[in-house]
């Protein structure tokens, strides 16, 4: 019975943050890791739209699920064999709400992932899951249905990442 009420709970919340923070754009990236002397923030507009939080998995338009969007190569499935000792980053997406006047509102964190990138120019991406640090922010924001496993990244994401980190260690 506790475990209904629990699913139910979540069902609403998620069904509840969906129509908050629908559209709301992306207004910041953070990257944070041990071995930066400080975060690095992406705010380049065109790459704020290119990872939007709400694309992708767990994200209808004309009903039918997103199989494309945000950072992951979905497609790609789950990776179960990544390279071990790869740099690890904390990715944070902040937002705005999307039903308020954008200029009279803070920012909010609305997403974490992890990110690791590899020596090819690739990388990985893990999303939360249950028990993980940013699972509820993360299910609260946007339930994909894939939490708590790692993708491929996207070349789009690599290269936005590659960009950001050169010169910052």
């Amino acid at each position: 019975m506790k475990g209904r009420r629990w699913y139910l709970a979540l069902s609403i919340l998620c069904l509840a943050s969906a129509s908050v923070f629908g559209k709301g754009p992306t207004t910041r990236i953070v990257l944070t890791a041990p071995d930066l002397t400080s975060p690095i923030e992406i705010v380049d507009s065109n790459a704020l739209s290119a990872f939007a939080v709400w694309s992708g998995p767990g994200v209808q338009v004309n009903s039918q699920e997103q199989t494309t969007g945000f950072i992951a190569d979905w497609a790609h499935g789950v990776v179960t064999d990544r390279p071990k000792g790869l740099p690890h980053y904390e990715v944070s997406f902040y937002a705005k709400y999307a039903n308020r006047p954008l200029d009279g509102q803070q920012e909010h964190l609305a997403y974490v992932v992890f990110y690791e990138p590899d020596r090819d120019g690739g990388g990985y991406v893990y999303l939360p899951g249950k028990g993980d640090p940013h699972y509820a922010l993360n299910v609260g924001t946007i339930y994909r249905g894939r939490e708590g496993h790692w993708f491929r990244a996207t070349d789009a994401w690599n290269i936005a990442v590659k960009k950001a980190l050169s010169g910052r260690r």
